[in-house]
C-alpha cells in the first residue's frame, strides 16, 4: 500500500481518533498531520506483522498522548476569548458534545472507544492498547454506559 493510499485511507479516522482525545479541531488536525509524517517516515520499517491499520492507530495513540503531556507542561497564554469555539462550531452540536464527553474520560477509556467509533474491530483494538479482548469488551461497554449517562444528565 502507497502512502497516498494509506493517507487517503486513514486520514478522517485518525483524524476523529485525535478530536477525541483533545476536542480541539485544529490541534488534531495538527496532531492527525504529524502522525502522518510519522507513518512516513516510518513506512519503509513497517514489517507487516500487524494489520498497517493497528499500527497506524497504535502511532496516532502515542502521538495524541504526547502532545496532551506536552500541552500539560506549557502554560497557556491567557486570550481574550476562546479560539476552540470558534473553529468547532461547524461540528454539529451532539457530535461537539460526544467529543467533549469522550475528552473527559480515562486516557485508556478515550483510546477504547474512539477506536469502537472507528469501527476497529475489537481484537484489533485489543493490540493497540495492550488489553485482552474480553477486557475490550467490558471496558467498551461500561464506556458506552458513561456517556449515554452523560448525554442524558445533559438533556436536563
Amino acid at each position: 500500500m502507497s502512502f497516498d493510499e494509506i493517507y487517503n485511507t486513514y486520514w478522517q479516522k485518525i483524524f476523529r481518533l485525535c478530536m477525541g482525545y483533545v476536542n480541539d479541531f485544529d490541534w488534531a488536525q495538527d496532531i492527525t498531520q504529524e502522525t502522518f509524517l510519522i507513518v512516513w517516515q516510518q513506512l519503509p520499517k513497517f514489517r507487516n506483522e500487524a494489520n498497517i491499520s493497528t499500527w497506524i492507530f497504535r502511532i496516532a495513540s502515542n502521538n495524541c498522548l504526547r502532545q496532551i503531556e506536552k500541552a500539560k507542561r506549557i502554560p497557556k497564554a491567557a486570550l481574550p476569548y476562546d479560539v476552540r469555539e470558534e473553529t468547532t462550531e461547524s461540528i454539529e452540536p451532539k457530535l461537539k458534545l460526544l467529543y467533549q464527553f469522550i475528552a473527559e474520560l480515562q486516557e485508556t477509556d478515550r483510546i477504547i472507544i474512539s477506536l469502537e467509533l472507528e469501527n476497529i474491530k475489537q481484537a484489533e483494538i485489543a493490540a493497540i492498547v495492550g488489553l485482552s479482548e474480553a477486557n475490550i469488551r467490558v471496558k467498551i461497554h461500561r464506556i458506552k454506559e458513561k456517556l449515554t449517562i452523560k448525554f442524558k444528565a445533559n438533556e436536563q
